[in-house]
């Protein structure tokens, strides 16, 4: 099959080298002429595990190519997807769809032939009618049908879960475009990943429902873990004796210092919003939105308290700045307002972060940047472990204490058993755990 995708972001681009790996013809476009350019070099704008390597290899192969022109790419393609940013818009916080219409018209203008343009973008509900009536209404003698293709992949696991998908979710009603997709999806049936079909209007829906339900697990477990230090709970226990339920199931039950990414808080501010429109009140996903919010910013007052006293003057290190390990994004992460309030109080910041410290400095620029974990700690009057990158997982302790002024670790993220801290002389302050001491 040859596919268009439109867009090179972190969709479009892993979306785009997984079909051309199983086998497809694929043309990626971007306005971008730099990010194209970088990308025919081999440069991937992106950090995910493994995506220059599957990028390089269908390059070779010439399955897969780059162009910021969309005429014959989709002229000849089977299928066009629309993998363009949806980003929350100022004001309002609905999606922002003006990058989603812009491609559409410009798609309509190119069609030949029976043609299935597919909103791989994560849109409101009602968009791929719009999208529908943007297309015939610039192109009324155009071939096409439109479908819901929404994406559910975990950055830092993209390409797996591209490759082995709990579901693949497709909506439309026309018989035609129905097989187009699902001979696109067919290299997927070794792995019997399961093709979902239904309305359009239904898959729109799915995805906003199901980030919002994560982002809501997310939220409940942190609120156990505030209850947790309160009765002298545990709540990585509590967490596992919940999850076992296979009702409820063990994921994304990890407390911590809140969600981020460019997911759950932009879509579940758009779902509110979908909601109001339609004279809904989604009361539970609203007030998952609040507590998230206020729990990031509540993360600096931690610090403090561990702290014990004023951090006016005190140098605080940070480790980890991306939401999540394994990727460079910066976007919502809750080391942003977690810093802010630190400097708001007084400290001085330094920090380290694997991959992410290029895009943290336009986040955080006032900070200074380590490029070791043991440097950074030197001399600090605490440290808070922020993401839980593998390379923060077994840190030398006496080291790290020997390196600091006071020996008070704040993790954020229960990577360490209380006892181990303790044993080597932490003050240790994590987060749904009764603290200890140090001897």
């Amino acid at each position: 099959m040859r596919i268009a995708m439109i867009g090179t972001g972190y969709v479009g681009l892993v979306s785009g080298a997984c079909f051309a790996d199983f086998g497809h013809q694929v043309t990626c476009v971007d306005k971008d002429a730099e990010k194209i350019a970088a990308l025919k070099r081999g440069e991937i704008p992106i950090f995910e595990p493994g995506l220059d390597t599957l990028v390089a290899t269908n390059v070779k192969a010439k399955r897969l190519d780059f162009t910021t022109d969309l005429s014959a790419p989709v002229a000849e393609a089977d299928a066009v997807f629309i993998a363009v940013g949806t980003p929350s818009r100022r004001g309002d916080g609905h999606a922002d769809l003006s990058y989603v219409y812009a491609a559409a018209r410009e798609i309509a203008s190119a069609l030949s032939g029976f043609t299935v343009v597919v909103n791989k973008s994560t849109v409101p509900v009602g968009t791929g009618d719009e999208v529908e009536r943007v297309l015939r209404e610039t192109n009324p003698q155009a071939d096409v049908e439109v479908a819901s293709n929404p994406e559910f992949l975990r950055e830092g696991a993209a390409i797996r879960d591209f490759k082995f998908p709990d579901r693949i979710v497709i909506g439309t009603s026309d018989e035609r475009a129905r097989k187009v997709l699902a001979e696109i999806y067919r290299p997927l049936s070794l792995n019997q990943g399961p093709l979902m079909f239904t309305a359009r209007r239904t898959a729109e829906l799915i995805k906003y429902a199901a980030n919002a339900f994560l982002a809501t697990k997310i939220t409940f477990i942190n609120e156990i873990a505030d209850l947790s230090e309160k009765v002298g709970a545990d709540v990585q226990e509590v967490a596992r004796g919940i999850g076992l339920d296979n009702r409820i199931g063990s994921k994304f039950l990890h407390a911590g210092p809140g969600y981020g990414g460019s997911c759950f808080p932009k879509d579940t501010r758009a779902l509110i919003k979908i909601a109001q429109d339609y004279d809904v009140q989604l009361r539970i996903v609203e007030a998952t939105l609040g507590v998230n919010d206020i729990r990031k910013r509540a993360m600096a007052r931690k610090v403090a308290n561990a702290v014990g006293s004023s951090l006016r003057g005190k140098t605080i290190a940070v480790l980890g700045l991306t939401f999540k390990p394994d990727t460079d994004d910066m976007r919502e992460a809750p080391s942003i307002p977690l810093v802010t309030g630190l400097l708001d109080m007084g400290a001085r910041v330094r920090a380290h972060d694997p991959v992410g410290m290029e895009q943290a400095r336009k986040e955080l620029p006032e900070i200074e940047y380590c490029d070791d974990p043991y440097l950074c700690a030197k001399g600090a009057d605490a440290l808070v472990l922020v993401t839980e990158w593998v390379q923060y997982r077994a840190m030398d302790l006496e080291r790290l204490r020997r390196e600091m002024a006071q020996p008070v670790i704040v993790d954020l993220r229960n990577i360490y058993r209380m006892d181990e801290m303790a044993a080597h002389g932490f003050t240790y302050e994590s987060v749904g755990r009764t603290p200890l001491k140090r001897t």
